[in-house]
């Protein structure tokens, strides 16, 4: 019997986490689940210990106001990592949170995987320091990392972008646009975000543009594990309608799309949707991202291609009328739309293969041997 401990501290991780776990699960039937995640995972066979929506915070002054709550998660962490005492560590990204239980992991004399590096490419690469130290193995999901990563004379195993699998997986719902749609106008996509921060800065700006398009249903991606108060606004747009849990429909029905900045850029450039990218957060935040942040775009897409594929709208810049000039582009202009989408066929080559989960469990099941 092998046992597993992950940890994943946010929504996509979440997600990552359960189709790893899947994977390793059919090359290893004795293998038993632990750790720190969220409902996907869960539904995986992963015993939680912890939620991640309990301490999903980010930003400088979120997580300082939040200090008491993320210490006391990662003690009880700890306590039941070693009560499981598991054969490996995962860490999915979440690396102010991970890095911390490398280091315990490692000096239990734990194995200590690290799968989706944390963006030390971006930020913080000092960090580089504690992923050599406590960190085993790196197993990474961007084409760029394994470069970045040799820099500091770190191996690094690319398996390509597990988001690949999912997408393909996918089988639409052919009722989705009755139900959500029965006026049968465009419709918007809007993603944003899967924490409470992120969703409180970005859809009241959103919900004022859809009130500028009153021909078009704007399509809001509602996740469960947040409080659902945060969307109650969106009752008061006629031309808005919440969808629970089911990005992929949103994504894959939509004429055009408003993601906020994240995983989720990949998932809409993958289903082709034309898309602006918004993200916005607290001053202080900001101005302190802005002087440590070392690359030149924030938009997953960007950064694997090299160059501006999609509009970025950050901070500042995340306004009503440069929201709303930039939509009536991807609405109506076919030559923007056409090249974007050639732009994200051109991507989805750079990310490589299906099949990374099952590449990154065979990887983890040979370390684990050896």
């Amino acid at each position: 019997m092998s046992k597993y401990y992950l940890i994943a501290g946010e929504n996509s991780g979440d997600i990552h986490g359960a189709n790893l776990v899947g994977e390793i699960a059919k090359q290893d039937s004795s293998a038993v689940f632990r750790g720190l995640g969220g409902d996907h995972m869960q539904e995986n066979g992963v015993h939680i210990s912890q939620h991640f929506k309990d301490i999903a915070f980010m930003g400088f002054k979120e997580v300082a106001l939040h200090l008491g709550t993320i210490s006391k998660a990662i003690r009880e962490c700890k306590k039941d990592l070693l009560k499981f005492n598991p054969d490996v560590v995962v860490l999915i990204d979440y690396p102010g949170f991970n890095l911390r239980m490398a280091q315990y992991a490692k000096n239990l004399n734990i194995k200590v995987i690290y799968y989706i590096s944390p963006q030390i490419w971006a930020w913080k690469a000092k960090r580089i320091k504690k992923i050599r130290k406590y960190v085993d193995k790196m197993i990474s999901i961007l084409p760029f990392e394994k470069d970045f990563y040799s820099t500091y004379n770190f191996p690094v195993d690319y398996v390509g972008h597990p988001l690949l699998d999912q997408v393909r997986a996918f089988v639409p719902d052919t009722d989705f646009r009755l139900k959500y749609n029965p006026q049968k106008k465009k419709l918007i996509a809007v993603l944003p975000g899967s924490r409470q921060q992120e969703i409180s800065k970005l859809l009241p700006l959103i919900l004022s543009v859809c009130k500028k398009y009153p021909d078009y249903t704007f399509l809001i991606a509602a996740i469960s594990s947040v409080d659902p108060q945060l969307y109650n606004s969106v009752k008061l747009i006629p031309n808005a309608a919440l969808v629970m849990d089911d990005s992929y429909n949103i994504l894959y029905h939509s004429d055009a799309g408003i993601i906020k900045s994240g995983t989720s850029t990949i998932e809409a450039a993958l289903f082709e949707l034309p898309f602006v990218v918004v993200y916005k957060t607290t001053g202080i935040t900001y101005r302190l991202s802005k002087a440590w942040i070392k690359v030149p775009f924030i938009a997953l897409v960007n950064l694997v291609m090299g160059k501006e594929i999609v509009k970025e709208l950050i901070q500042n810049n995340f306004n009503l009328e440069s929201l709303s000039g930039e939509l009536e582009d991807l609405i109506s202009i076919e030559e923007y739309k056409v090249k974007m989408k050639a732009d994200f066929r051109s991507l989805k080559e750079k990310l490589g293969n299906t099949g990374a989960s099952k590449r990154a469990a065979e990887i983890i099941r040979a370390y684990l041997n050896n």
